[in-house]
């Protein structure tokens, strides 16, 4: 049988591993020795590769000798082909079924949708506990077909593979945690409650950049179809409304959300986004990647509580009551202008004279002393100034430096300045 054209799996590794590329790799299980042999002779002594391969783009169309596959390759326990031009299941199935060790593979951006996967050979994946097909356009038949071939399956990555609708697998998967369907077209929650129903044990579901629009489903359902997720990926969805956010809550192990770049949130301020957000969900310790403190906790639900009691009754959330509940009706915070005074009325006392004027608090020692001088008839070069607050304990204090702001003496309306003539 003739051999598909193009380089094979065989061929890339003995390019990539062979003696004069890698005499030798440091690290456990990494020694690399390869004995000579005349051409075309058949390999007598194993490769001892590393347990992770990663051959991703280097052109891989065909398996090679299945034989010489075995002989290198029984120690391997993760296998990266992402990238390459296999565009045949078959060939694919010679790779793995001679990998008998093997738990991960990785077989994303190669133009598997262009062949049709029989079960005799998805058989060949059975050990396979993480399978990677991002951008490989896989059918969901493709899909089916592996699931009911891979008994422990437990983390599948479909990304980037335009699909619109899901389609149910006519057996459940129950291995399956984790999830990865990010960057597809999915818009209607239809679509996503088939994940619920093909993969009820699943943990972590990431559905990240895809076009979800809202959750339509009832919170008893919710809970039935999604029994055991503890982490959702909403990020950049079509989320829009505030209902939706509250259906999370009805995910009895929810405890992680992550919710960046949805429209319902572009019309807040960061904080407002991360505070409202913890309000509304609980039972969530980590949102959006950072962990929630119990004193994060009680600001964001004390926040969310002043920040509706203004709303009209019709308009105020369910959990604002749940809230009130627990905190009873606080007090709107006091509004504290924290921005340095401007201005302040002084008393400028010289000799028997005392007179009030405004002064800029923004201006040095020496423009508030060319501002004196009309006041008191001396120059500035002949003026000692002292500025008298009456709470010091001190007495009055020279202000010797020219170049020193106002404010930063603290100046208040009332407080005393007093101007001698230096002695000659």
């Amino acid at each position: 049988m003739d051999q598909p054209s193009g380089r094979s799996f065989m061929q890339v590794l003995c390019e990539k591993y062979s003696p004069e590329n890698f005499p030798y790799r440091r690290g456990p299980g990494m020694g690399v020795h390869v004995p000579a042999t005349p051409r075309g002779s058949p390999m007598k002594d194993r490769l001892n590769l590393p347990s992770v391969l990663v051959l991703n783009s280097c052109g891989i169309t065909c398996a090679g000798e299945e034989n010489e596959i075995a002989a290198f390759c029984a120690h391997v326990s993760e296998l990266d082909l992402s990238d390459n031009k296999l565009d045949n299941w078959h060939e694919v199935s010679k790779i793995v079924s001679n990998v008998p060790h093997l738990e991960f593979l990785n077989l994303s951006s190669n133009p598997l949708n262009l062949s049709v996967l029989e079960r005799t050979c998805a058989g060949s994946f059975a050990g396979v506990r993480k399978l990677v097909l991002n951008n490989s356009k896989a059918s969901w038949e493709t899909v089916h077909t592996l699931l009911q071939e891979l008994p422990d399956l437990e983390e599948l990555f479909l990304c980037l593979n335009d699909y619109e609708t899901v389609s149910c697998s006519p057996v459940c998967c129950h291995s399956l945690k984790l999830l990865h369907i990010t960057d597809n077209n999915l818009q209607d929650w239809t679509e996503i409650r088939k994940l619920g129903i093909m993969f009820p044990s699943l943990d972590t579901l990431v559905l990240a950049n895809n076009n979800l629009t809202t959750i339509e489903e009832s919170n008893d359902s919710l809970s039935r179809l999604f029994p055991n997720l503890r982490s959702i990926s909403l990020h950049r969805s079509g989320l829009h409304c505030w209902e939706d956010i509250d259906k999370l809550n009805s995910f009895p192990k929810l405890e992680e959300v992550r919710l960046l770049g949805i429209p319902l949130l572009q019309s807040y301020t960061t904080e407002e986004r991360r505070k409202l957000l913890i309000a509304r969900l609980p039972s969530i310790i980590k949102l959006n990647g950072s962990v929630i403190t119990d004193g994060e906790r009680e600001d964001s639900e004390r926040f969310f509580i002043r920040y509706y009691m203004g709303f009209p009754q019709e308009e105020v959330p369910f959990r604002y009551h749940e809230l009130i509940t627990k905190y009873g009706k606080l007090e709107p915070l006091a509004v504290v202008d924290l921005r340095p005074r401007s201005s302040a009325k002084v008393e400028v006392h010289f000799k028997d004279k005392v007179e009030e004027m405004s002064i800029r608090l923004d201006q040095t020692v020496a423009e508030l002393k060319k501002q004196l001088k009309t006041v008191v008839q001396l120059s500035t070069s002949n003026m000692l100034l002292y500025y008298f607050d009456h709470e010091a304990p001190f007495g009055p204090e020279e202000m010797k430096y020219n170049s020193r702001a106002l404010h930063s003496y603290g100046i208040q309306d009332g407080d005393k300045l007093f101007v001698e003539p230096k002695s000659k």
